[in-house]
């Protein structure tokens, strides 16, 4: 009986040792890939005119990586980014734009798409021409096999578009709430009071902040009735800013207290808290 066991367990940690070995020798592993080659048909100084926005400012193509793995081509599905940056900074620049896309091979823009782009994106100023980089990353599903394509280089001079928000007609800003020394006024007092800048970019270079609390932006004093809020009432995602609107909703202040300078940028729509 002693024997029979024996043989039983020895048969069973064959089949097992074999049935490992197969498994393993089907295991599927990434080879490689081929990086993508970009390539354009518009002329290296990219055409930007306010009449011309619907017209196409930019058109960009280019080849599959071609991801391989040792049972063949692969069959997954190639995702895409377009990175668009400004030249000399090697698309590490934080206002660089990322352009995602699945699957596609090819990408165009209108002249408004991407004036916009250069206007509020890489934040570019408008009247002057710009050199600027384009290339193209490639990747599987968790971010296998990245690959980076040759860089194009171009010219390009935005115009000037209105501004996202109307800036206020008075010329001033203020900011009140429970989050700032005033607390609730409309009278805010002038260490509440903005710098107006341009007439579309205000900045308040240092106010007491009360962590948690709330506050808005005044533009006329001794009024409610001109303010610049957010869409959703002490939205979490914006205490150190995002997004505003005329009227709107209380704005909801970072979590820890203390001094810190506030931009309104009118002409992107967007306002920013940095903690001094």
């Amino acid at each position: 009986m002693k024997k029979i066991s024996f043989l039983l367990i020895s048969a069973f940690m064959l089949v097992t040792l074999l049935w490992s070995c197969k498994k393993d020798e089907q295991r599927v592993v990434f080879e490689n890939g081929t990086a993508p080659v970009l390539s354009s048909g518009t002329a290296t100084a990219i055409p930007l005119s306010f009449a011309g926005g619907a017209n196409e400012a930019i058109n960009l193509s280019w080849t599959n990586p071609n991801y391989q793995f040792n049972t063949g081509l692969s069959s997954y599905d190639v995702s895409y980014q377009v990175e668009i940056d400004t030249t000399g900074a090697n698309f590490t620049n934080p206002n660089k734009k990322v352009i995602a896309l699945s699957k596609d091979l090819t990408l165009s823009m209108t002249q408004i798409a991407f004036n916009d782009l250069l206007l509020n994106q890489l934040q570019l100023a408008s009247s002057m021409a710009h050199n600027i980089e384009i290339r193209v990353k490639s990747f599987l599903i968790n971010s296998t096999g990245i690959q980076y394509s040759n860089v194009l280089k171009f010219t390009a001079n935005p115009y000037s578009l209105p501004p996202k928000i109307t800036p206020p007609a008075s010329g001033t800003l203020y900011i009140t709430g429970s989050a700032v020394p005033s607390s609730w006024v409309n009278n805010p007092p002038a260490s509440q009071q903005f710098t107006r800048v341009s007439p579309t970019y205000f900045v308040l270079n240092s106010v007491a902040i009360s962590g948690g609390n709330s506050y808005t932006f005044l533009s006329n004093f001794n009024s409610w009735d001109y303010k610049y809020s957010i869409a959703v009432k002490n939205d979490p995602a914006t205490v150190y800013g995002g997004d505003f609107q005329w009227q709107g909703n209380d704005i909801l202040a970072p979590p820890v207290s203390g001094n810190y300078k506030i931009e309104v940028d009118f002409q992107r729509g967007k306002f920013t808290l940095t903690k001094l």
